[in-house]
């Protein structure tokens, strides 16, 4: 933790964002300690630090030390270095914003929120994870968080389309539908966008990606930096309107779909003139239109809820349509659905490097859904779950299969070639 930080200014800027609508969250805890079962860090560690109402201390402390009867002569609560670092570790490292507490809270409260509101106004204070805070800068100034330029975006484009003879639409003047990505994505797995790409040709959509706005993964949201979000929106939301999009899709990434399809609106302060939806959602439709043919997937899988597209996006059902009557040996986990557990990287926490061990004891709860299962490939639609689990079965020497839907489902297209 930085010494020069100025530990009474933090605590006031932390207090004077979160604040308003989150110190009512304080009256209405009960401290009946719910949450914590249903926390996968606290599950992973038995730390009583990582409760989910633990969270919200860094608020309560604040506001005694600032808004305490008697704080003038001293009797309130001392706020010094040591809090900060805890409040950084619970705010950043130990929660993925996953909501899972939130579901199960007697009392409703939505932890995630508390988070999103108290990352920024300890971003504002000038603290937090470097590495987090330098993806958010790379997205402001290089336009994605792992440095995909727009020129470089056109070349691995054309490379990919080249490589896997697909045609992938970039920067056409008009399109029905903008198609955004995550680099995570291109720079790891890049045969996710061919897929997709195969995916709306195969269906005859009329898409593109463009230059101007693509990036989906919104790292000034996770990071706390409320002008990098509203940023990295906006260029989406200007490339959707250059080329008169009526649908935007976001790609196998939870919080990107979060943030565009629930937050956005509210950080331009108008409606969007566009649908969002999650590639799956837009795939399911055109499953339900019949212009998505596969043939039967006959390997046993089961299927990771990402939180952010499941229990808080509404999007839970449609990949289960999609795998049903399509993946023969289908196998849920338990629990699933609205309730399944988070990943462990979510919400930024795969960024953060100091994270990674608490990640990896996460991940040994995903471990055991799947071997009770018995299904031999654990399938997901989140590009974020997917690296998490990919580094975390590295470490493990995990033996266990994990793909992608949209991969999936491309590899399984019924014949008769890609129509564009």
């Amino acid at each position: 933790m930085n010494s020069s930080v100025d530990v009474e200014a933090a605590a006031r800027n932390f207090l004077a964002r979160t604040e308003e609508h989150l110190v009512s969250y304080l009256e209405a805890c009960v401290h009946c300690g719910t949450c914590a079962e249903a926390c996968h860090f606290y599950a992973a560690s038995g730390n009583p630090k990582h409760t989910p109402a633990y969270k919200l201390v860094p608020i309560a402390k604040a506001y005694r030390r600032q808004k305490f009867p008697l704080a003038w002569l001293g009797l309130a609560p001392r706020i010094g270095p040591s809090d900060l670092q805890e409040w950084e570790e619970l705010l950043f490292d130990t929660c993925t914003m996953c909501g899972r507490c939130t579901s199960v809270c007697p009392m409703g409260i939505d932890i995630a929120s508390i988070v999103a509101g108290a990352r920024q106004a300890f971003v504002a204070a000038g603290l937090g994870p470097k590495d987090l805070l330098a993806a958010a800068d790379s997205s402001r100034d290089h336009g994605s968080p792992l440095g995909l330029t727009a020129q470089k975006l056109r070349e691995r484009m054309e490379w990919l389309a080249d490589e896997h003879d697909v045609p992938i639409a970039l920067d056409k003047p008009r399109a029905e539908i903008l198609l955004t990505i995550s680099s995570i994505e291109v720079m790891k797995y890049p045969e996710s966008v061919v897929a997709m790409a195969k995916l709306l040709n195969h269906a005859g959509a009329d898409w593109t990606l463009s230059s101007k706005g693509y990036e989906a993964t919104n790292f000034g949201y996770l990071a706390g930096k409320a002008d990098v979000a509203r940023l990295m929106v906006e260029r989406i939301v200007a490339a959707a309107e250059a080329v008169g999009a009526k649908t935007v899709i976001v790609p196998e990434c939870g919080h990107a779909f979060g943030v565009l399809r629930w937050s956005a609106a509210n950080m331009l302060g108008r409606a969007l003139p566009f649908a969002v939806l999650h590639i799956s959602e837009y795939l399911a439709q055109l499953k339900r239109a019949g212009r998505l043919k596969l043939r039967p997937l006959t390997d046993s899988i089961t299927y990771h809820d990402p939180c952010q597209i499941s229990r808080r996006g509404g999007a839970t059902e449609d990949a289960r349509y999609l795998l049903e009557g399509f993946a023969e040996d289908f196998r849920e986990m338990a629990p699933t659905g609205v309730y399944n557990w988070c990943c462990g990287g979510g919400g930024g926490v795969q960024a953060i490097g100091r994270a990674a061990d608490l990640r990896h004891k996460v991940f040994k709860i995903k471990m055991d859904q799947v071997e009770q299962t018995g299904a031999g490939t654990m399938v997901s639609s989140c590009s974020n779950c997917r690296l998490t689990m990919d580094e975390s079965k590295e470490h493990w020497k995990w033996g266990g299969g994990l793909a992608s839907l949209v991969e999936l489902l491309a590899d399984h297209l019924e014949s008769g070639g890609a129509r564009t």
